[in-house]
């Protein structure tokens, strides 16, 4: 029998967590149940006396605010009684109780009728991923199911758009922008791409390197400019939303313009009922749109990167090659395909990431599909400085495997399939669908 490690150890231990904290909730809805039934049958009033109660007898019990112990009802009480199979799971030590706090407040905002489509789902993916992947994920399933009522939401959500400022203290405030999500998120991306140059930031997105410029350029052109990311930024909305320009813009950062990824099913664009059995149009970072918006994007707007896909197959018809710099159709495919940094439980977006070779250049690597992937700067660091052995799985669709020092194996799934073709040959050897 192998003699333990120190990693197993941890986890040894993180299991025994979750099983205890399964056991917990069990026993802090028991005790809710048992003193709320006193309460039965003496009004609405006593009730709310009662639950107050409790949760104040829980939080001096248990040494924890009472908000804390609130929270601790909520979560026993919906583990218990909505979500018997998320309980199971975290008894059996599959998930973390971290991932189980994430399905409840996640799930239990979507309408009841809706979550039978949800629930068996999301306890696979919370039993396969870590916490920050299984959040985003679960996010997503729960975008995809409510995309058939999105429409109408957007509409009547759209009503509420606003702009409104909040003063605060020593001259300051804050700017606020209620509005559509796509159209925010560009915003965000191109001040942050204008303050990147400004500040001798901006990432070449092609070789990976940092284009190093020394912070020469102040405000109104005097003096070093110290400034951070952000005050910049700041200083770009301002400039732009004022003057309708950037004081102090280098040429670098001339016409910078956003940049949002489109995909949607290529039917989906003619057809309403190709739409309505289809996937739902999907905005890169942000997720499900309603479909007259994917529509509007896919319209022919310079600013969007429109990406296209064959309904059933998923298959790429076209990766719009005019918005990238350079258009590298191979660069923008793998960023497509990860939708995020494939390293362990990375969330961060592939358009900010660095392509790697998982073979490297040096070593004999292509320079092909099958041996890129988006790593954030921290992952391609510790990839190409440590001894974690990272490659691309054969014929997996982008899949990455790390390979710990300790030998421990992790699998990072891409967000979307690259269709494979095959051949006549190969299609009567091995049955492939095309």
């Amino acid at each position: 029998m192998p003699v333990p490690d120190a990693v197993d150890l941890v986890t040894e231990t993180a299991t025994m967590m979750s099983v205890f904290a399964a056991e917990r909730y069990v026993r802090i809805d028991a005790m809710r149940r048992e003193l709320l039934a006193e309460a039965v049958g003496r009004g609405v009033g006593v009730l709310d006396i009662v639950e107050r109660s409790i949760r104040l007898e829980l939080a001096a019990a248990m040494r924890v605010t009472e908000y804390t112990a609130g929270r601790l009802l909520m979560l026993a009480e919906a583990l218990t009684g909505r979500y018997p199979a998320v309980l199971a799971s975290l008894g059996a030590g599959r998930i973390t109780e971290k991932h189980a706090e994430v399905f409840v407040d996640l799930v239990d905002e979507v309408p009841a009728e809706l979550r039978d489509q949800i629930i068996d789902k999301a306890v696979q993916l919370a039993e396969a991923e870590p916490v920050g992947t299984f959040r985003r994920g679960l996010r997503m399933l729960i975008q995809t199911v409510q995309a058939a009522t999105l429409e109408e939401r957007h509409q009547e959500a759209l009503r509420e758009r606003r702009v409104w400022v909040d003063p605060g203290q020593d001259g300051m405030g804050t700017l606020s922008v209620y509005g559509p999500l796509v159209e925010l998120h560009a915003i965000h991306g191109r001040v942050t791409a204008i303050a990147k140059t400004i500040t001798g930031r901006h990432r070449n997105q092609d070789d990976g390197d940092e284009k190093t410029r020394s912070d020469e350029k102040a405000r109104g052109g005097h003096g070093v400019d110290t400034r951070t990311l952000d005050q910049v930024r700041a200083d770009v909305v301002c400039d732009l939303l004022i003057d309708g320009t950037t004081t102090a813009t280098p040429a670098a950062a001339s016409g910078i313009r956003a940049t949002v990824v489109v995909t949607v099913p290529a039917l989906a664009l003619l057809d309403d009922e190709a739409a309505k059995t289809g996937d739902p149009p999907v905005v890169e970072g942000i997720g499900p749109i309603p479909l007259t918006r994917a529509r509007e994007l896919c319209g022919g707007d310079s600013k969007w990167m429109r990406v296209l896909t064959h309904p059933e197959t998923g298959m790429v018809l076209s990766v719009g090659r005019d918005r990238y710099d350079p258009p590298t159709g191979l660069r923008k495919l793998a960023k497509w395909r990860a939708d995020r940094c494939m390293g362990p439980g990375c969330t961060m977006p592939a358009s900010r990431c660095q392509i790697d070779h998982q073979i490297r250049w040096t070593d004999g690597g292509h320079t092909s599909l099958d041996n890129h992937a988006p790593l954030c700067q921290n992952h391609h660091l510790v990839k190409d400085n440590t001894d974690w052995t990272v490659t691309q799985i054969h014929g997996s669709g982008g899949a990455i495997q790390w390979l710990s020092p300790t030998g421990r194996r992790y699998i990072v799934q891409p967000e979307r399939k690259v269709p494979v073709f095959t051949t006549p040959r190969d299609y009567t050897t091995h049955h492939a669908p095309f």
